[in-house]
């Protein structure tokens, strides 16, 4: 028996264990760094613990802090949460050493499906069909290569401790193999203290499908039914559902089986997922097995009807299953997305910032009915309004679920939440997520792992930009002529003849504004012309009525720029200075970080040359790494970073001397 539990992690899952944890009597301790100080989860726990600076490998990592944690306030269980140390078996046999209650499975069990080579093993050993590739102990470059070469292409080079996507590198041809057994063993390195690599032949146009598993002490073990994880961008999830629309009852019977036996082989107990690749003729391969609560587990929860947070806690106290596996019904559709910071229209390159706005409640409104009926809205945040995005951790900052009677009724509820849900501060993929929702490939169930990311070399539409129409700019052009707060311009400025030059999207547009009143015309160059009525500007959302309609969206207005949300798509406009000044971050001369992280690699150094296009240094930051290269031929005269180094986004971390013309 246990009465505090310390929860070790932050964001998102911290906050989803402490509500289900208080909910059941249970006392509960955050633990935070630096950069979390004044994060939600520290101000939602009964107490909270600091145990280090922002990196995680100087807190969230740190064995002794967090023991130390749950020393100091008595917690005598411990909740590991999803990622960090939830998969470490020598953490969870601390924590047994220190009398503390893991809340997840055996140490055993953990180190027996930890190493994803191992743990194919043990899977072609219990007759679960596996997908081909080399599991060897030789780590050689040359061993790796030749395998692969036996093995033929596509291929994935995977690292065996890895998990979340980390330490993956996708192969099709022998001339990029070199490049990702050495990015996948520095990432994996860095990511989990642990370089060795399996190859794995890659089912091409796969579905990812997986199976919530779930054991307990007394020999009892059910399924949950299958996750669909298939909408992917850099074998990272995007979109997760339950059921699959792929999958049938006897499919579901068969893999449900095999993970159930997967767990039984190695004394599972507690929450578990055994992930599947699908072919196109729906075989179904072992993928690997992850020890403990998924990031998407709540799409089981809405179509189960169960808190399976509060099974992991019933069945760490020693109780039995709450239910038998034909208790276990599916009831509904349940759609998750990730809302990740990054910008999905510039490589999913990651975004750190202020949250300057941040209201999920407003998406809430009127459609939260409990966990168990359909129509259910459910956001599962880490973030605050006020607060800020680090780059030290994930990327994902939020969490919209949506439970209805079938899948296009789920769509269409979660492509609501994410009109209603706008976060401005930094640029995220939700308008990416409500496209992806509502295209063809993924309401028709055509969708592959790597599909999203052949459209991003194709250039398809969903991954261009959006541009603001015409109503978003006369809509912006009224804003700032009625003035931050409604102080409206001086009359000079707001009237006919009197252009403002607006910067939006990548254009540019001259618009004519007059208020007069409470209204406001607004004609933009070209025969664009709008007539808004009864304009107001309060508690940061922008109110104008439109040939008898009201409408209103959040809008923000600060020193000559305005943010509007319309829908899921957040555009900013700026005021045009009439003394246009030139951009630092083009110049050749002066590579600049393009986001705040670390650096982990320096392939240059002082004094040598370098060609255009040349890779020089590579950031990594929110489990991406980005490199910057030599946009012109000349000679490396400084370098201002170091591998390990932390750099602010803009910063310059090298400088060249040009030695020939950079093309305009």
């Amino acid at each position: 028996m246990f009465n505090k539990i310390l929860i070790a992690n932050r964001g998102e899952i911290a906050c989803r264990v402490i509500r289900t944890a208080r909910a059941l009597g249970y006392r509960t301790v955050a633990v935070y760094s630096d950069a979390d100080r004044d994060a939600p989860h520290v101000a939602l726990a009964d107490e909270a613990v600091h145990i280090g600076p922002a990196p995680a490998a100087e807190s969230y990592l740190q064995f002794d802090a967090i023991l130390g944690a749950c020393k100091a306030t008595g917690a005598d269980a411990l909740h590991p949460g999803y990622g960090f140390l939830s998969e470490n078996a020598a953490f969870a046999q601390a924590c047994e050493d220190a009398g503390v209650v893991f809340i997840g499975p055996p140490p055993s069990a953990i180190e027996a499906m930890g190493d994803k080579a191992l743990a194919k093993q043990r899977m072609i050993a219990a007759g679960v069909p596996c997908a081909p590739g080399y599991l060897g102990a030789d780590q050689a470059d040359a061993t790796l290569v030749a395998e692969a070469k036996k093995l033929g292409y596509p291929l994935l080079v995977k690292a065996v401790a890895g998990g979340g996507g980390r330490g993956m590198r996708l192969v099709r041809h022998d001339s990029e193999l070199q490049a990702a057994i050495e990015g996948a063993r520095r990432e994996a390195t860095s990511a989990f203290g642990d370089g060795t690599l399996m190859l794995e032949r890659l089912i091409d146009n796969g579905r990812h499908i997986e199976i919530q598993v779930f054991a307990d002490a007394h020999g009892n073990a059910v399924h949950l039914g299958e996750r669909d994880c298939t909408a992917q961008r850099r074998r990272q999830k995007v979109i997760e559902e339950a059921p699959s629309p792929v999958v049938s009852p006897q499919m579901r019977a068969q893999m449900g089986a095999d993970a159930v036996a997967a767990a039984l082989a190695v004394g599972y107990r507690g929450a578990g997922t055994v992930e599947f690749i699908v072919d196109a003729q729906n075989h179904h391969y072992f993928l690997e097995m992850n020890t403990r609560l998924q990031v998407e587990h709540p799409v089981t929860e809405c179509i189960t009807g169960q808190d399976l947070v509060e099974w992991q806690l019933r069945v760490a106290a020693g109780e039995p299953l709450p239910l038998a596996q034909e208790d276990i019904m599916l009831s509904g559709h349940a759609i998750e997305v990730r809302l990740y910071a990054e910008d999905p229209y510039d490589g999913f390159a990651p975004q750190t910032g202020a949250v300057r706005y941040w209201r999920p409640e407003q998406a809430l409104a009127g459609r939260a009915r409990g966990q168990a009926a359909f129509g259910e809205v459910r956001i599962d945040a880490g973030i605050r309004e006020g607060g800020e995005v680090t780059p030290y951790y994930d990327p994902m900052v939020a969490k919209l679920i949506a439970h209805g009677r079938d899948r296009n009724d789920a769509i269409r509820r979660l492509m609501a939440a994410l009109d209603d849900a706008p976060l401005l501060g930094l640029r995220h993929n939700a308008r990416f997520l409500r496209d992806l929702l509502d295209h063809p490939a993924f309401r028709e169930a055509r969708m592959h792992t790597t599909l999203i990311d052949q459209w991003q070399q194709a250039g398809e539409p969903l991954l261009q930009r959006p541009q603001p129409d015409a109503l978003a700019w006369a809509l912006a052009a009224a804003a700032l002529a009625a003035g931050e707060g409604g102080a409206r311009r001086p009359d000079s400025v707001a009237t006919w003849g009197t252009t403002l030059v607006l910067a939006g999207g990548s254009e540019q547009r001259a618009v004519r504004v007059r208020p007069h009143g409470a209204q406001v015309q607004v004609q933009l160059a070209g025969a664009d012309s709008f007539t808004f009525d009864a304009v107001r500007w309060q508690d940061e959302r922008l109110t104008w009525r439109q040939g008898g309609v009201q409408r209103s969206a959040v809008c923000q207005m600060q020193g000559g720029q305005v943010t509007l949300a319309l829908g899921a798509t957040v555009h900013q406009f700026a005021e045009l200075s009439p003394f246009p000044q030139s951009d630092p971050a083009l110049d050749p001369r002066k590579l600049r970080s393009p986001v705040a992280g670390t650096v982990c690699a320096v392939a240059v150094a002082v004094g040598e040359q370098v060609s255009a296009g040349q890779p020089l240094l590579c950031v990594e930051a929110m489990k991406m790494e980005m490199w910057l290269h030599a946009r012109a031929s000349g000679t490396v005269s400084a370098l201002h970073a170091q591998i390990k180094d932390s750099v602010a986004a803009g910063s310059v971390l090298a400088e060249i001397d040009i030695t020939e013309e950079v093309p305009a």
